[in-house]
């Protein structure tokens, strides 16, 4: 399993899907922890209700079904699927606007999703704002300076109540970058990785 994960953090993002495949196969009794602890390049369905993008990850699925940020539907339809509380939900939709302007401002472009949900001892709650933007020569809007590339960004944050309305919270961010030029005066270059990091302050926040 050690050197699984060794193998995984020196894999090419773009080639997470094929690898993670082969050692689901090698390592069958390991599925969860390799599906948990490996990152993969995120993926995208549109919300035809809405005519808006999402993003899909572990956080918005249940069982083969992801929900959507902008109708808090289940593509494709789910009966009984995992929804926030109608607070939660509140706070997502507002996220969710929030962040919209955000990533245009910042990252000119991609596509941005939030999402919301209750901690199991419905003490706490976990929020999950996730970036993906291509920056390939063909993807809309962009200057035109790659041949491919992408960045997919997944920030998680835990918060927990603390006393006289204080809170703590812990961050995990994974960025995933890949790059690759093949032009006149660049000429050929490919460039890919990814990076975790976590943060838990020692100090309770308001």
């Amino acid at each position: 399993m050690e050197a699984a994960m060794g193998l995984m953090r020196r894999m090419p993002p773009k080639h997470t899907d094929t690898a993670l495949s082969a050692l689901l196969s090698l390592l069958p009794d390991h599925s969860s922890d390799l599906l948990s602890q490996i990152d993969q390049p995120l993926q995208v369905l549109c919300d035809v209700d809405n005519a808006k993008e999402f993003i899909l990850c572990e956080y918005n699925r249940d069982a083969d079904s992801y929900r959507s940020p902008w109708s808090n539907k289940y593509h494709p339809p789910l009966e009984e699927g995992m929804h926030p509380s109608a607070e939660l939900r509140k706070l997502e939709i507002e996220a969710n606007e929030i962040f919209t302007v955000y990533r245009d401002q910042y990252y000119e472009g991609g596509i941005s999703s939030v999402y919301l949900w209750e901690e199991d001892d419905n003490e706490g709650f976990v929020a999950c704002f996730l970036i993906k933007k291509d920056g390939s020569k063909y993807a809309h809007g962009k200057r035109g300076y790659l041949h491919e590339g992408g960045w997919d960004a997944i920030h998680v944050i835990q918060v927990g109540p603390e006393a006289q309305g204080m809170a703590h919270y812990c961050l995990t961010s994974t960025i995933m970058l890949s790059l690759t030029t093949n032009g006149d005066t660049s000429g050929t270059f490919n460039l890919s990785g990814s990076i975790r990091r976590q943060v838990t302050p020692k100090d309770p926040q308001h």
